[in-house]
């Protein structure tokens, strides 16, 4: 593709894609115009960089398809003034965006080679306020902070509590909860010290955390 194909690829994502699945908040539409997704998108896959598709990583790991992500985004609605967590960078894209929209992201992910590209990739953008750390945190992410939101890019099979004390009062989390082919994205918020609310958004389906809990099951 050249530059020229590319907006016009990106403008049809927004146009066909996001709009579409409700998002139509303008602080989110200006992020996912102007962060350039194809520069976080494995070479091979480059001119699928705005396709309405999860592309592949590499260790069995997938980008969120591109209305996925914009959703995302607008449910927890980071501010300027706020700081936010991301469990799994993957390529760094979704790090880029939060980065343009909370005071500062700290992202946890269990691949090095991933964080290590993720890395690069933020640096040639300019990004200067989030930190990269590798990590396993599929039972929860205790670093002793607090963040305004929160931010899990591989789904659960089970609802756990590991990232709601992490919260601040008032502080969102986004989480896909379930088992294929249809999961339920929930946005979770705590409203008191010891109390929760939770809405469920919408149903999709991707790939689970790596180690992520579950209830053994027994077959006879």
């Amino acid at each position: 593709m050249t530059e020229l194909n590319f907006e016009r690829a990106r403008y049809n994502m927004i146009e066909q894609q996001v709009r579409p699945w409700e998002v139509l908040d303008e602080r989110i539409l200006d992020v996912v115009q102007h962060t350039p997704r194809e520069d976080f998108v494995p070479r091979a896959y480059r001119n699928l960089a705005f396709a309405d598709l999860q592309i592949p990583l590499g260790h069995d790991e997938v980008m969120m398809e591109p209305r996925l992500e914009a959703r995302l985004l607008q449910s927890l609605n980071p501010q300027p003034n706020e700081e936010a967590l991301e469990i799994g960078t993957g390529s760094g894209y979704l790090t880029a965006c939060l980065s343009r929209l909370a005071a500062h992201v700290t992202s946890i992910e269990i691949h090095e080679d991933f964080r290590d590209g993720a890395q690069a990739s933020l640096t040639r953008l300019g990004v200067r306020n989030a930190d990269l750390a590798t990590g396993d945190a599929a039972r929860g992410w205790d670093d002793g902070r607090r963040y305004d939101v929160i931010a899990v890019t591989g789904s659960l099979p089970e609802l756990h509590e590991g990232f709601h004390r992490s919260l601040t009062i008032g502080g969102r989390l986004f989480l896909i909860v379930g088992e294929g082919p249809v999961m339920e994205g929930l946005l979770i918020t705590r409203v008191a010290e010891d109390y929760w609310a939770t809405d469920s958004l919408f149903d999709t389906s991707i790939r689970p955390l790596v180690n992520a809990p579950t209830t053994r099951r027994f077959s006879l």
